[in-house]
């Protein structure tokens, strides 16, 4: 039955990953570690990919009190560095070696890039507006259950001043890494995502 079991998953999955090695070379993971996460992955995904609405669903589950659909939606995004709608498990693994193990450089440019919706290179308060308000919802009310309706605004109005250097009404790479090194709070807001991968 293992051979039949076998077969069965060489037509099921539409894409393997690259070998091992490659991604060991290429991550901050083991071997062991990233055989542990093809196994959770597989199993969430047997076909090998990861569709925008697959990840909704399996990220929902981490936020019970919340709405985390906006949240996972520009989450996916980053992940899908291709941008052609799925995530295969090379992207996965790619993006949580940055999180989970990156140097703070690597970390900051990977978070500039979630908030860069349109990926434009720059980041404007609008899309720092739509991240924040996602990470509100998807906290939900049992997180911050004394939150006033404009705190996400109050939130990226002080944020995108310290981070706007030049005043150009637009923050850029160099500029969101500079802010986040020299001001703690901008720090430690960000760990959320730590938490929230």
């Amino acid at each position: 039955s293992d051979k039949i079991e076998d077969e069965l998953e060489m037509t099921t999955v539409c894409h393997r990953p690259e070998g091992l090695e490659q991604l060991e070379a290429q991550t901050n993971f083991t071997k062991r570690e990233l055989q542990v996460l093809y196994r959770g992955f597989k199993n969430e995904c047997p076909s090998g990919v990861v569709n925008e609405e697959t990840f909704k669903q399996i990220y929902a589950q981490f936020f019970p009190h919340g709405d985390a659909s906006t949240y996972a939606h520009y989450l996916f995004n980053a992940f899908d560095t291709a941008q052609n709608g799925s995530v295969k498990f090379e992207d996965f693994v790619m993006a949580l070696s940055i999180l989970l193990r990156g140097t703070v450089h690597e970390k900051l440019r990977w978070t500039f890039n979630l908030y860069d919706i349109n990926k434009d290179g720059y980041i404007n308060k609008e899309e720092m507006m739509d991240i924040v308000k996602a990470i509100y919802d998807m906290m939900g009310k049992y997180t911050y259950p004394v939150l006033k309706e404009d705190a996400p605004r109050q939130h990226v109005e002080l944020f995108f001043q310290k981070m706007d250097k030049n005043k150009d009404g637009v923050v850029t790479l160099d500029e969101f890494i500079e802010s986040c090194q020299e001001d703690d709070n901008i720090m430690r807001s960000l760990q959320l995502f730590e938490n929230v991968m």
